[in-house]
């Protein structure tokens, strides 16, 4: 089996335990195969914490949920330092960073410095303790979630922390016909009469890595590389497609958000069977990779204006190959 077959079976796997949220487990995989993080935003109840808990158990990996709080500590994501008495020494006690699949539930609900020790984890794959610096395993994908709707008592994710997401996903009800589906699945689960305890497809750590590999040989285009460039840049100066959109963008994209679009593109069109970009791998996950990128002015704000309103303005003016 191939590793584009086990990663289709993984998703269908997932899929069949949540439903309603195939959008939630695409982008969940593009992630993964971007070797990336991701930022997911939603009601309760729509299945978030679920999705990362069953695509976790679909892959020979280990998995670890933070319930995050405002009395946490940074400590608490890391690790520390334990003293032992009988030899008087220190021994270092690996806190939960040092799993594969962390979900950081609620990220929001603790403040700024206990969000801050998951950056160095992300961005460096490596966490510092002391004077000494603990690598972090090749597979780790971290997803945070967190809840538009309770404000009271929240810490707004700093800029800085943002971007090291590589896609930030906006979750919604699913429809009705599709919410039936859930309830009955979820009553037959609690009645144990139906068979959704599905076989794990338990796909290796090196078919993960693997699969990144074959991901960063999907052909991308000079042209559309220029595409994608133009597209992040319009994000700074959107002047030059509207003078509209002057005024709602305050910040633009760096060129992170760049190398986060060329990467997702990529692991869109490997899961889509081609082996190569097409520019509308790059319209389809463009709003994922930059709508957490682009900060709004106070005017776009009083006039209802999203950061996905820009994008998909952008998306129409910047002339595609």
């Amino acid at each position: 089996m191939s590793e584009l077959q086990r990663i289709n079976t993984l998703q269908s796997y997932i899929n069949q335990q949540i439903l309603g949220q195939e959008q939630l487990v695409n982008r969940m995989l593009i992630a993964l195969l971007a070797d990336g993080h991701l930022l997911v935003e939603g009601a309760p109840g729509l299945a978030k914490t679920s999705a990362i808990k069953v695509l976790a158990s679909g892959i020979a990996g280990e998995f670890h949920r933070i319930q995050f709080t405002p009395d946490l500590l940074p400590a608490d994501l890391t690790g520390t330092e334990i003293f032992q008495p009988q030899n008087a020494t220190f021994k270092f006690q690996k806190g939960p960073l040092f799993h594969n699949f962390i979900l950081a539930d609620e990220i929001n609900r603790s403040p700024a410095k206990v969000q801050s020790a998951l950056l160095e984890a992300m961005a460096e794959r490596q966490i510092t303790v002391g004077r000494t610096t603990y690598p972090l395993d090749e597979l780790f994908l971290v997803m945070a979630t967190q809840n538009p709707i309770e404000q009271v008592g929240t810490y707004p994710l700093p800029e800085a922390q943002r971007d090291r997401f590589l896609l930030h996903i906006k979750v919604d009800y699913p429809n009705i016909q599709t919410e039936q589906k859930i309830l009955q699945l979820v009553l037959a689960q609690k009645q144990q009469k139906d068979d959704s305890r599905l076989t794990s497809p338990n796909i290796s750590r090196s078919t993960i890595l693997s699969a990144r590999q074959s991901v960063l040989n999907v052909h991308l285009a000079a042209e559309l590389e220029a595409y994608m460039v133009q597209l992040v840049a319009a994000t700074r100066s959107p002047e030059s497609y509207d003078r509209q959109l002057q005024n709602w963008v305050a910040y633009g994209a760096s060129p992170r958000g760049t190398i986060a679009l060329a990467l997702a593109a990529r692991a869109h069109a490997w899961l889509a069977e081609r082996d190569y970009v097409s520019p509308e791998d790059i319209q389809e996950i463009a709003h994922d990779v930059l709508r957490h990128r682009i900060v709004l002015s106070y005017d776009a704000e009083a006039d209802g204006i999203s950061s996905d309103d820009v994008i998909s303005q952008l998306i129409e003016k910047v002339p595609a190959p």
